[in-house]
């Protein structure tokens, strides 16, 4: 089937089509999945290498348990959601024993060297303020405001209740707002009052 016709299809049928033996399917799956899998490893970790080591293990991990799969007991993104978000947090608490090593992030592409540097500021403010959020704040926030997910889809990626995600992601956005209220000048961000 080609693939245009495969992305018309849902990712449990795609999945069901892949453990039935049919590649294409799974060909279909990978280019759908593989980057909101992989911005979230990176987002949860701020390590753009170990990302994309946890998004080929991730899907790795979804190609195992495909012949298991039940249709509509979870859906496959929020299933990817949580094991992403599982091995990212291995990695991180491997990171603080410190089994790993951090790899410089490289920049991405942009308009001009001056919006580059903001960015790259910008980017890094926000790492090193998400790094200093608790584990479940951060995998909380980053579901919520950066992956924007709703509070009931982010409490079954974290096993715990709706109102617990509320907690956390408020918990957490005031975290990061105490974090970076000293940097707005230094990060750019000018109040239009002055």
């Amino acid at each position: 089937m080609p693939l245009d016709v495969m992305s018309e299809l849902g990712d449990d049928e795609l999945l069901a089509r892949y453990a039935a033996g049919d590649r294409a399917a799974a060909r279909a799956l990978t280019l759908r999945l593989t980057p909101g899998v992989y911005a979230h490893a990176a987002r949860l970790l701020g390590d753009r290498t170990e990302a994309e080591d946890v998004a080929q293990e991730v899907l790795l991990k979804l190609w195992r348990i495909a012949p298991e799969w039940r249709e509509g007991e979870a859906k496959v993104t929020t299933w990817l959601f949580r094991v992403t978000a599982n091995l990212c947090i291995d990695r991180m608490r491997r990171r603080k024993a410190g089994r790993l090593e951090e790899a410089p992030e490289p920049e991405d592409g942009a308009p001009s060297v001056t919006a580059r540097m903001v960015e790259r500021d910008r980017s890094a403010a926000l790492d090193e303020a998400l790094a200093a959020l608790p584990d479940r704040q951060r995998q909380a926030v980053v579901l919520r405001h950066l992956e924007g997910l709703g509070n009931p889809e982010i409490a079954r990626i974290m096993d715990i209740s709706p109102r617990a995600v509320e907690s956390l992601t408020a918990r957490g956005k005031r975290a990061l707002e105490a974090i970076l209220s000293g940097r707005r000048e230094e990060l750019g961000y000018v109040d239009e009052d002055t």
